[in-house]
């Protein structure tokens, strides 16, 4: 009793954590203070050990891995996502504004695991003889891993577009309004000192917005790569000993079951981005949509599937 009471005290305090976490970094996008963004990761590390104390408190009292059913790996994959914004901030001090993708993602699936789901179905239960191995705790751990970093990475890549879509705007504006301008003022007061001089402000200013938002691509581009590499290659891991793990309780090693059959399209969409990557040398925009069309395959493939409850990937996840 005192392992449950503990859990749902863990789980409701790393949860309020998590959403002042994510509104302190929303509030960075809007006020550069670098105490916020600062205060941000020491909440982002207080969580972290909150939701490592929920996990390892159910893993003593069920006595498995938490890893079984469809609330304790949401609750795996906001503690992932909360391991690689930690990652981040170890890695760049000067990218904490990362924190507003990776907050969200951490917040979204543990509010999702805590608040979404009935209570039945965050009870912990007893194993089915084919998830007692121990190739489960590296296919399933590897696959939460890599779902975290896709989903930052793709999440980052939307941003991308979302952004390069306002810039692109801005500058078929700024060049309808240069034209209408010149078009029907005359010129001696087009080039008046004083138009001349708000032209001039105006062109900065726009250059300069321009410019910021510019660095901000580069560097969503950057860490949107970065992220999706170290995904591809735990989902890769995940699934060649998920195949090992296959073939000892079912005797084969590929069944074309639903969830073997969107992993295998969502390892293709996020090989097809590296290979724009790296041999094609493709940057911003072209990738970025691959990798966005990612972010929903990844969630055909972790939730979608289980919802519709079948195939052999469909017990211990919803309960009838």
């Amino acid at each position: 009793m005192i392992f449950i009471t503990l859990e749902h005290i863990l789980a409701h305090i790393s949860f309020s954590l998590i959403l002042v976490v994510t509104l302190i970094y929303w509030g960075t996008l809007v006020y550069r203070i670098e105490g916020l963004s600062s205060s941000g990761g020491k909440g982002m590390i207080v969580t972290f050990l909150c939701t490592t104390g929920l996990l390892i408190n159910r893993w003593l009292y069920s006595g498995h891995l938490p890893l079984s059913n469809l609330y304790e790996s949401f609750m795996f994959l906001s503690w992932s996502s909360s391991v690689f914004h930690i990652l981040l901030e170890v890695r760049s001090r000067d990218d904490r504004w990362l924190g507003a993708i990776t907050a969200p993602s951490a917040m979204l699936t543990h509010g999702f695991a805590t608040l979404g789901l009935p209570e039945e179905m965050q009870r912990s239960g007893m194993l089915v003889p084919a998830l007692q191995s121990h190739w489960s705790m590296m296919h399933v751990s590897m696959i939460l891993f890599s779902y975290a970093t896709l989903l930052c990475g793709s999440l980052a890549s939307i941003a991308l577009l979302v952004i390069m879509s306002g810039v692109n705007r801005q500058v078929v504006f700024g060049a309808m309004d240069n034209l209408f301008s010149r078009s029907i003022l005359p010129n001696e007061n087009f080039y008046s000192h004083e138009k001349q001089k708000s032209y001039l402000q105006y062109t900065v200013d726009f250059s300069t917005t321009n410019y910021r938002k510019c660095q901000l691509i580069k560097q969503l581009d950057h860490w949107s790569y970065r992220a999706i590499g170290l995904g591809f290659s735990l989902s890769t891991i995940g699934t060649l000993s998920g195949a090992i793990w296959a073939n000892e309780a079912w005797g084969s090693y590929w069944s074309w079951d639903p969830k073997e059959t969107w992993a295998l399209i969502t390892w293709t969409i996020f090989a097809i981005y590296l290979h724009t990557r790296m041999n094609k040398g493709w940057q911003g925009e072209e990738p970025a949509i691959v990798a966005s069309l990612g972010f929903f395959i990844v969630w055909i493939r972790y939730l979608g599937v289980n919802l519709l409850g079948i195939g052999l990937h469909s017990y211990g996840w919803l309960e009838s």
